[in-house]
């Protein structure tokens, strides 16, 4: 399916034979580019060699070349549509996807996409001065990458939006250009996505956690039975991988300087030497990971249970499971605080998916602690790093109103608040990786606390030009 790139707005989905939509999405357009002005990034550039999508397909949704940021094209890219796909689990399994929305859950997925949608600016508005202070051009290039790509994340949704819901469709389309990262009168919907990204360590690991939470969130609404939701999930998965790509990388650079600096020098300090102690990189850790589990809501929900029944949201990879698809008699085992200590309820797998989900997320985050400590193994060191406890500094579920341990104990509050300082950045820890970030826009050249990448991008080595200032 190839988009056509002559049309205002770049689509797949016919938008120049629907003209009420035409109109409406170009009068939004507008709006959008104030937003991107006033909220988007805040470096000045020439241009900055991105990823565009061409077609949809395999070979055809990534060309690469020098683009003016203000005149990227945002589009409305779904993936092909499959004729015979049925709904794969709930109450409606076996019968055909839906092409419009049934009346009875028409206010259900609006708030779920808005939801979704809500966090695509929401990240832009977070990194938006971070180009101020790039460890290097291709970082440079990897972040603005990120926001355009968020940026068109935020179409896809304000598509559906208008497309399907109408009025009410057409307002929230508006909010979401209303509200902003970190305001007091109008904050984003989620928590995680008011919180500063100050510094690229943050970056790195927001990229890595949080954008990880957004490929289970968009894994599980590719399961929905509204088809148009469905196979626009499915296209943003594949930039998603990219966003998490710059955060394992990422992470992956700034552990092996430290390493390389702790050898070197045979010292643990490395804040002498200009690099980030491994005790900040885990207490970063820390704070990324337990902020990105509270976006999985509580461990259970009667909400989401519905959402799975009538065929809204399913399960990471539903069709993969080997079960009935529909757990009206199934049982999941989930943690929570009891008596002063952690143990295992078992509880209606209905209202455990978030449990679930969460599970699967935490899985994969694990793959990324097991890369940074061969890196540290490679370097001959014997420290490690590690995923807290799932129920260490959570705000959000079971665990909300407890305090935890990073290894998994329960503590009262007077203790927690001697310790936290030595499992979460401090402002003195914030303050020095702040003091850090000092541009490098030379081609070639790269800050000091972070390692060169190994490749550089679409085969183009490291000291290409990436960014024109």
């Amino acid at each position: 399916m190839s988009i056509d790139y002559s049309e205002r707005i770049p689509n797949n989905v016919n938008l120049a034979e629907d003209r009420r939509l035409r109109r409406a999405l170009e009068s939004w357009q507008p709006r959008f580019l104030q937003w991107w002005s006033e909220m988007g990034p805040t470096l000045p550039t020439q241009d900055v060699y991105l990823r565009t999508a061409v077609a949809v397909g395999r070979e055809g949704w990534a060309h690469f070349d020098h683009v003016a940021l203000p005149d990227y094209r945002w589009g409305i890219f779904l993936s092909e549509r499959n004729t015979d796909r049925r709904i794969a689990y709930g109450e409606h399994k076996g019968q055909p996807v839906w092409q419009q929305i049934p009346g009875e859950y028409r206010a259900e997925l609006q708030r779920l996409i808005v939801i979704q949608g809500d966090t695509e600016p929401a990240s832009v508005e977070q990194q938006r001065r971070l180009g101020l202070t790039a460890p290097s051009l291709y970082d440079l290039r990897n972040l603005f990458q990120v926001n355009v790509e968020e940026g068109r994340h935020l179409w896809a949704m304000v598509y559906l939006l208008h497309a399907y819901f109408g009025r009410t469709g057409r307002d929230e389309a508006e909010a979401l250009l209303l509200r902003n990262s970190g305001s007091e009168d109008s904050p984003r919907i989620l928590g995680a996505f008011n919180e500063e990204t100050p510094d690229w360590l943050s970056f790195y690991m927001f990229t890595y956690f949080t954008d990880r939470d957004g490929k289970y969130q968009l894994g599980t609404l590719k399961e929905s039975a509204f088809d148009p939701l469905s196979r626009t999930c499915e296209f943003m998965l594949k930039e998603e991988a990219h966003h998490m790509f710059v955060g394992t990388t990422g992470v992956d650079r700034v552990v092996e300087r430290t390493a390389q600096l702790t050898r070197e020098h045979d010292s643990d300090d490395v804040r002498k030497l200009g690099g980030i102690p491994l005790d900040v990189i885990q207490k970063y850790i820390n704070f990324h990971y337990s902020v990105s589990l509270d976006l999985f809501g509580s461990e259970t929900s009667t909400n989401v249970a519905n959402y799975f029944t009538a065929g809204l949201k399913g399960r990471w990879q539903e069709e993969r499971r080997k079960d009935d698809h529909v757990l009206t008699e199934a049982f999941a085992v989930v943690p929570r605080v009891e008596g002063g200590q952690v143990v295992e309820a078992r509880l209606p797998a209905l209202t455990a998916l978030n449990a679930d989900l969460r599970g699967e997320y935490i899985a994969d985050c694990g793959t990324g602690v097991n890369r940074w400590n061969r890196i540290l193994t490679d370097h001959g060191l014997d420290a490690t790093l590690y995923l807290p406890h799932v129920g260490f500094n959570r705000q959000v579920g079971a665990f909300a109103g407890h305090h935890l341990t990073p290894d998994g104990r329960v503590i009262e509050e007077r203790d927690w608040r001697a310790s936290r300082d030595r499992w979460l950045p401090t402002a003195e820890d914030k303050a020095y990786v702040r003091a850090l970030m000092r541009p490098v826009y030379e081609p070639g050249k790269i800050a000091a606390w972070v390692a060169p990448p190994r490749n550089g991008i679409n085969g183009r080595p490291f000291d290409y030009e990436y960014v024109h200032l």
